[in-house]
């Protein structure tokens, strides 16, 4: 058996226009030099504009498909994604469970870019009490932050910094909170541990709307995680390739643009330059 190629599982759901879900942490996994492991949590209508329909697949129909992979090969990194329903999010829960030493990272994808809600108040208190202890990195962007951790008995507009600590009290290793929606001049990504702020980067805010962004980050993490890289440099080089990826994304639609993931396949005179 060939140990070249680590083996990243993806739970998500699929995405016809290639931007975002299953497809993109395909092709993000593939690029970063790991070997793609997809478990089809639900199946969606969508195209580069947003999100028409959902549908979750079965929950045992989503054990069944990772349990047959687990059985079979070594998974050194999870990435969880779209998940569907809370049946879905129980179910992974307890497979995840069986295997606590392999790094899981979250990307809790609550909306569309263009708004459309992805999980109710209800996978919202899954993810909280039966995901969130179990993840090494969670990756939210402010608004995903903000929504994850309000509740009435708390303030109604948390700073990020208050954001992360309610978040790393939920039981999760880490917590990579990204700027891109905030109103700032730069992209501010800033990675939490216990002890406070880990290290914060600043990004050239690039001109447009891109789709599949969080996949991207959170797959390359996972990569480069199933690669042993540690967990503040492994959130180093996936901004660094997310970036990149969306500087040489392309809009194929009349909705958002998408990242570019093979860029660097594209010879190095394409190749953007990020700013200082």
């Amino acid at each position: 058996m060939s140990e070249s190629f680590p083996l990243v599982m993806s739970f998500a759901a699929t995405d016809p226009s290639g931007g975002a879900g299953l497809q993109a942490d395909l092709l993000t996994i593939s690029s970063m030099g790991c070997h793609p492991l997809s478990v089809v949590t639900a199946i969606t209508v969508q195209d580069t504009s947003g999100v028409d329909d959902i549908l979750a697949i079965d929950a045992e129909w989503v054990v069944d498909q990772a349990r047959a992979m687990l059985e079979d090969v070594p998974v050194a990194a999870f990435k969880i994604g779209l998940l569907g329903s809370v049946e879905n999010i129980a179910a992974i829960a307890e497979v995840l469970a069986d295997y606590p030493d392999i790094p899981l990272v979250l990307d809790p994808v609550l909306a569309s870019g263009r708004g459309d809600e992805l999980a109710d108040e209800d996978m919202l208190d899954a993810m909280r009490e039966l995901l969130i202890p179990q993840t090494t990195i969670i990756t939210p962007n402010s608004i995903e932050a903000r929504r994850l951790v309000m509740n009435d008995d708390e303030d109604d507009d948390p700073s990020l910094d208050e954001c992360a600590k309610r978040l790393l009290r939920m039981g999760c290793e880490y917590v990579l909170i990204t700027g891109t929606h905030e109103q700032t001049h730069k992209v501010v990504n800033t990675l939490y541990n216990e002890h406070g702020i880990v290290r914060s980067d600043s990004w050239a805010r690039l001109p447009g709307i891109y789709h599949g962004s969080g996949c991207t980050l959170a797959s390359a993490i996972a990569s480069l995680l199933a690669q042993d890289v540690d967990v503040p440099e492994a959130v180093k080089e996936a901004q660094e390739y997310t970036w990149q990826a969306l500087s040489a994304g392309f809009r194929p639609g009349m909705g958002q643009h998408i990242p570019d993931r093979l860029f660097w396949a594209r010879g190095e005179e394409d190749m953007p330059e990020r700013p200082n």
